[in-house]
Parts: C-alpha cells; structure tokens; sequence
C-alpha cells in the first residue's frame, strides 16, 4: 500500500504549484547546458487554474502536502501535458508514474487518441521516464506542426534544442 494519493486539481491547488515547481527544477541546477535559464520561472497561478478548469490536471498528495501534479490541455484529439513535477523529499515512491498512468486512464475514458509532452532526451527522469510509461519520440515533427512549433518555442526561449524531444503516447 503505498503512502499518497491523487486526485482531480481544484482551482484553489494552483496557489502551491509554483513553489512545487520550483523545488523539482532545483534537480537542474548544475547542469551547464541549462546555465543560462531561470530555473525559477515557474507556471504563475492564474494560468494553472484555468488549465485545472479544464478537467484533466491532476495533484498528488502525502498527508496534507502536495507531493506532485501533472497539469493538462486538450488540443483536439490530444491531452497534451505542460508539466508534471515531484516535490525532491517525495521522489522514488512511484507518484510520477501514478501520475502519468491516471492522466492516461483519464484520457483514454475522455476520447483522447493520445498523451503528447516535451521533455530533455537526456535526463534519465524525462524521456527515458516516459518511455517506460508507453510514450515514443516523435521523429516526423513535420506530421505534428502542434508539437515541432512547442519544440520551436522553448528552443527560442533558451532551452537547448539538441537536448529536447516531443513525444506521444498513444491510447489505443
């Protein structure tokens, strides 16, 4: 039996997100590809909330704290993930994968084809994470314009395009 739970987000999770956030990017610190980014800059809580509104954004919790979420929008056919973070002292117990694995229960019973994200190729907690959880790199950026112009934007906002990849999951 594990030690936390999850749930549907409500409005009002948004308030701790940030700092959630935040504490999970402090694992890049060090990394000298992403030196010159602001690991601080975090998802502010207006937008968070009107992602939750939507109905797909999840938050775990250990006790009374907020362990981790994964925040969603649909795009069509698609549930796109935005983010998904584990607080550090929560880490190795499983709530990433919970996680991910509720959101895919929650597409699939929602009519979404499939789960799509962005993510370092390189960070054993990214894409070799997802890759564990069903998703592939999508390699034919050309057939999803969505996904190569998100790819297009984080290069532009300083993220290293050689190190970043879409993915899908598909919920057949």
């Amino acid at each position: 039996m594990s030690d936390w739970s999850l749930r549907l987000a409500r409005p009002d999770d948004a308030e701790q997100m940030p700092a959630l956030e935040e504490a999970a990017a402090a694992m890049l610190v060090g990394d000298p590809g992403l030196a010159g980014l602001n690991l601080r800059e975090t998802w502010q809580p207006s937008a968070l909330r009107s992602l939750i509104r939507k109905g797909h954004c999840l938050v775990a919790h250990v006790g009374d704290a907020m362990a981790g979420f994964l925040v969603t929008q649909p795009f069509s056919g698609e549930l796109h993930i935005w983010e998904m973070d584990v607080h550090p002292s929560f880490q190795r117990r499983g709530i990433g994968a919970g996680l991910v694995l509720a959101c895919q229960v929650d597409a699939r019973n929602s009519g979404f084809r499939a789960l799509t994200l962005t993510s370092f190729r390189d960070l054993p907690w990214n894409a070799p994470f997802y890759e564990r959880l069903g998703f592939e790199e999508v390699t034919a950026l050309d057939a999803h314009p969505r996904l190569a112009g998100e790819l297009a934007l984080e290069a532009d906002n300083g993220l290293p395009a050689q190190r970043r990849c879409a993915m899908i999951c598909f919920l057949d």
